[in-house]
């Protein structure tokens, strides 16, 4: 019996292998280059609020705001107005307050077959498109690839990643603020505050299914095994960068869809980019595109491949890269 046992666990062991040379091999040849940041000529360009084309500036150039807020929208005409009026309250009362701070909100429209774009431009037009700017994408990118886009043409000193579904209340922002100082000094001015749903975990298992439930521990592990160290989550759409940190990991970016969170982070633990993981307030919105199973499955497989893709070196990261 003994020896039977043992012939099926070596027989096990060269499966298990053999599955993961496979996969790895796949994970290799299907290795896409990093995306290039191509615009089309009419990504190139935002409309003030009189109408008329004036160019994007670039993350290359000197930062002229203190804050800018990139906000990735896909068929959000319903859920944007929300958003939007609580960040520009937040944000006119704190100027108010302190005449020198300046802030943007880039609206950064991924291709939406709604009206995004034009409930977008109705705040522009409202508040002035040195506050408010939309980039309306020819196509659909992926919510990381609008982030990146919106990253790339932002002139704020800090960059804060803010979902259009408005499930963060935006003061928290101060909290991210605070962590983000609390990481001082920052190396080569680069550090990064999360926003943590963590601390709601025994709240939201409480309302999932057994299943669901199942799922999020199961990813939860694979990101720790896989990719990111020390986060609890990953996930939540309110991050804040230092303009440094914006540019070397989003220049640094292979994925452009869900899981490109993950990514963002492993690649600012490789370059030793401090962040702290901040509690905020969190509700769940209706309406999210997530379809529970299936953007599970993909986000795994997405973190599986990330972690092949490095350490088989068909993605390298540059210490001196240089933005595409």
């Amino acid at each position: 019996m003994a020896p039977l046992l043992l012939q099926l666990a070596v027989l096990g062991a060269a499966l298990l292998a053999a599955a993961l040379i496979l996969i790895s091999f796949v994970a290799f040849i299907t290795a896409t280059g990093m995306p290039h940041l191509h615009r089309h000529e009419q990504e190139k360009f935002f409309l003030n609020a009189r109408g008329q084309k004036e160019a994007l500036p670039s993350i290359c150039d000197s930062p002229t705001k203190q804050l800018s807020v990139v906000v990735p929208s896909y068929n959000e005409e319903k859920r944007l107005p929300v958003m939007m009026d609580e960040a520009l309250s937040y944000l006119e009362k704190r100027q108010k307050q302190d005449p020198m701070f300046t802030y943007e909100v880039i609206v950064v429209d991924d291709g939406s077959k709604d009206q995004t774009s034009e409930v977008a431009f109705k705040y522009c037009q409202k508040y002035g498109s040195d506050k408010v700017r939309v980039i309306t994408l020819v196509k659909n990118r992926g919510k990381g690839g609008a982030i990146r886009m919106g990253v790339f043409s932002s002139r704020g000193e800090k960059i804060l990643m803010a979902d259009a579904d408005g499930a963060t209340k935006f003061p928290d922002v101060e909290k991210l603020e605070k962590g983000l100082n609390g990481l001082q000094p920052w190396p080569d001015q680069m550090a990064i505050a999360c926003g943590s749903r963590a601390h709601l975990e025994k709240e939201s298992i409480a309302q999932r299914s057994y299943f669901r439930t199942l799922l999020m521990y199961g990813f939860h592990f694979l990101v720790w095994f896989l990719c990111v160290k020390g986060i609890r989550d990953t996930q939540c759409g309110f991050k804040l960068l230092t303009r440094e940190a914006a540019s070397r990991t989003f220049s640094s970016l292979h994925i452009e869809r869900w899981a490109f969170d993950v990514e963002l982070l492993y690649i600012a633990q490789f370059f030793k980019i401090p962040i702290a993981e901040i509690a905020v307030n969190w509700t769940e919105i209706e309406g999210s595109k997530l379809v529970p199973f299936w953007s599970w499955l993909q986000m795994g497989k997405d973190l599986l491949f990330i972690r092949l893709r490095y350490l088989t070196g068909a993605w390298r990261l540059e210490h001196t890269r240089k933005m595409n």
